[in-house]
């Protein structure tokens, strides 16, 4: 959808700010850790997960996603089966990263209480797929495309100087 260097750049922010925000608040949540953290830690750690989920968006999930789609055998005149692909492969790529993110967090914050490195981290990941999926795809996405399609392109705002 985005269309040059800077769109793209504004596009991610959107993106990652709702996603981040609302699956920080899911995590802490299900966690049980929300109310054991004051203000300022919560604050710290939807800040850190929002540049380390900008970080993966833009150089290391995003283009990966990009370059799968693109290989795989289907018409990609296709708009929708495009961003279809391409936002699974992203919330597939994002929620494995993002996951040891909150992993190591709940870690340093509580340690594993009993469980298996891998049972704690296979919970976390199944936990967040099973949100960020719908979420991504029927919330976020079109929310941010509207958005995104209606203050940026369809304004003629001038974000390619």
């Amino acid at each position: 959808m985005p269309t040059n260097k800077k769109e793209s750049i504004i596009f991610g922010l959107m993106m990652c700010f709702g996603m981040v925000a609302v699956m920080s608040t899911y995590n802490l949540l299900i966690s049980g850790n929300i109310q054991h953290l004051t203000l300022q830690n919560i604050v710290i750690e939807v800040v850190l997960g929002f540049i380390i989920a900008l970080f993966l968006d833009f150089f290391i999930v995003g283009p990966f996603a990009k370059k799968i789609t693109l290989k795989l055998p289907f018409a990609h005149s296709s708009k929708l089966l495009f961003v279809l692909c391409m936002s699974t492969l992203m919330i597939l790529g994002m929620v494995f990263f993002m996951s040891m993110f909150g992993f190591l967090m709940s870690y340093f914050g509580q340690g594993l209480e009993g469980r298996s490195m891998i049972s704690a981290y296979g919970t976390i990941f199944i936990r967040n797929v099973v949100l960020a999926l719908p979420l991504q795809l029927l919330v976020m996405g079109p929310a941010v495309r509207f958005i995104f399609s209606k203050y940026f392109q369809k304004r003629g705002v001038e974000l390619s100087s």
